[in-house]
């Protein structure tokens, strides 16, 4: 049995969806079943409601399980729990979602807190392979209101160039794990798109669909972050967010890998095939 946490989320979904194509026993531990899909893509699949904030719910949908699909925010104390859950319930193998510059000393609180994860994991003895994506295409979705008001975006990333992925390719290379853990025991697999890219690039490939100019807008981390929070954003996380993005601006994010092609044995989708296909949604 594979339980995929997360499972109504960008690579969640799509996970549990190519898990259950390939009719492996799955389970997708969800907050609420009511946000389980309902157009026969996750059929065959268990759904188990938990919430990582409620540890007690975790223990019943671990049982039974093999191997753990985790995903989720990265709060240090629920990612543990779960781990712990994992632990008692026996589970042999956990699959999980990091981040590549994820260190005990990194300057970004969300990446120490995946060092902090993946510490207690590596004592826990649990075999385990972790996934570290590149930033997600999905997120360009939060800039789509404003594209559509002001045709155009503000961003901080000034013009470091990253490996923008699309979080099914994500999926894609999740489940491929997920569904024979044994030969990825102890590996770190780094995944991205096929090229990088900045957002100057994503402005251009969104005028190209939508037909009119859209403007890249540059702002300073510091002044950004002050947006985010007027935008309603918790302070925490627009100061993590602003942190990200000017490291972005200084070459961070500029690397890519072949590490998904390697493990779903097709290239991974293009910044232009991604705006092509969601264009509506910035329209």
């Amino acid at each position: 049995m594979i339980l995929v946490t997360g499972a109504t989320g960008k690579i969640g979904v799509e996970a549990v969806r190519l898990l259950a194509r390939r009719g492996l026993p799955t389970r997708a531990l969800v907050r609420d079943a009511a946000r389980a899909p309902q157009d026969g893509s996750w059929s065959g699949v268990e759904t188990a409601v938990g919430d990582f904030g409620r540890p007690e719910t975790l223990d019943a949908a671990m049982t039974g399980v093999d191997t753990l699909l985790l995903i989720s925010a990265a709060v240090p104390d629920q990612e543990i729990a779960a781990l712990d859950s994992a632990v008692r319930q026996g589970v042999r193998h956990v699959v999980k979602i990091t981040n590549h510059k994820a260190t005990e000393d990194s300057p970004v609180d969300r990446r120490r807190d995946h060092a902090r994860i993946e510490a207690h994991l590596a004592a826990s003895g649990m075999a385990h392979t972790l996934l570290a994506p590149n930033l997600l295409m999905q997120n360009l979705f939060f800039l789509a209101p404003m594209i559509k008001q002001t045709h155009g975006f503000v961003m901080s990333a000034g013009d470091g160039r990253f490996g923008m992925i699309d979080a099914r390719d994500v999926s894609a290379a999740a489940a491929a794990v997920a569904a024979a853990p044994a030969g990825h025991r102890g590996r770190t697999y780094l995944l991205t798109g096929p090229e990088l890219v900045t957002y100057a690039d994503v402005a251009a490939e969104l005028t190209r669909a939508l037909g009119r100019e859209i403007e890249y807008r540059r702002l300073t981390p510091d002044r950004h972050r002050e947006l985010m929070v007027q935008d309603g954003v918790p302070e925490p996380v627009a100061t993590s967010n602003a942190q990200v993005f000017g490291l972005i601006a200084e070459g961070d994010a500029a690397w890519l890998s072949d590490d998904v092609a390697g493990l779903t044995g097709h290239g991974p989708r293009s910044l232009r095939t991604f705006v092509t296909e969601h264009v509506t949604a910035f329209g």
